[in-house]
């Protein structure tokens, strides 16, 4: 049985197979980490939060010495308890996709840390008899508090409504589990949502800022990185999988959406 929230002071176990499909929340109090993460080079220093929904993409990950950090991890199944009835986190939730690193203001640092302190005090009182409700309490305040952080920092947007919300969320649960490999076209997802394919890629673009087919590509060249750097598939079996009618097909597109010729990724 999976564990709820698990709270740790290293980023270094987030490839760990006991960590498999959780949520990575972390703090940095001091120091700072390298990683890559999408395919691009980030650091992270004092001060910054970061907020990983597929631990898988973050790689190459490096601590300084004196790097210092909180990390929650929690089930999807229990954020989707502890999350408001607020359509924030959908618009809040891509953002990070793209760039899982908060920069803090010095009010906001505060109240992270103490987030995450609240946290990892309730989470050691496991013999309370309320402990599952405290713990609910405890996580969803932290939730509250990225949504606030991610709207100050970028910008409100009042125009997701519910019904957009629940679009988005339905469109992106069929990018997470994987139709991307066989199906790349608008209106493969459109039909399956019972909408048009203009109208699914005009509410993407209103959500996210972003058409669907930028979310169908982005899905689609992040899988094939990976599976490139992982070198366990040849690039004919890569192009199988996807669905590409030729592998010469499958190297121009790996070429125009990841910038490089597939053989660079393998070396």
């Amino acid at each position: 049985m999976m564990q709820d929230v698990i709270f740790e002071h290293t980023l270094m176990n987030i490839g760990d197979a006991t960590k498999d499909g959780y949520l990575c929340h972390a703090y940095c109090h001091d120091g700072e980490c390298s990683f890559s993460f999408n395919g691009q080079d980030y650091v992270m220093t004092g001060g910054d939060c970061l907020i990983v929904r597929r631990s898988e993409l973050l790689k190459d990950i490096k601590e300084s010495s004196d790097f210092k950090i909180d990390v929650v991890y929690v089930t999807p199944q229990f954020i989707t308890i502890c999350t408001p009835q607020s359509n924030y986190g959908t618009r809040g939730g891509l953002a990070l996709f793209n760039n899982p690193i908060m920069h803090l203001t010095p009010e906001m640092q505060e109240m992270c840390a103490l987030d995450f302190d609240y946290i990892r005090r309730r989470l050691a009182l496991s013999t309370l008899k309320f402990h599952r409700d405290a713990m609910i309490n405890a996580v969803q305040a932290m939730i509250i508090d990225f949504f606030d952080f991610h709207a100050t920092l970028y910008g409100h947007n009042d125009t997701v409504t519910q019904q957009y919300a629940a679009l988005m969320n339905k469109f992106l649960a069929l990018l997470e589990r994987g139709d991307f490999r066989e199906n790349r076209e608008i209106g493969y997802y459109a039909d399956i949502l019972c909408v048009t394919p203009k109208y699914l890629s005009e509410v993407s673009k209103k959500v996210s800022g972003y058409p669907a087919a930028y979310w169908i590509t982005r899905y689609t060249s992040l899988d094939i990185s990976r599976l490139l750097r992982s070198k366990r598939l040849t690039l004919t079996e890569i192009s199988d999988m996807f669905g590409f009618s030729s592998e010469a097909y499958f190297c121009r597109y790996v070429q125009k959406y990841l910038g490089a010729p597939p053989s660079s990724f393998m070396e």
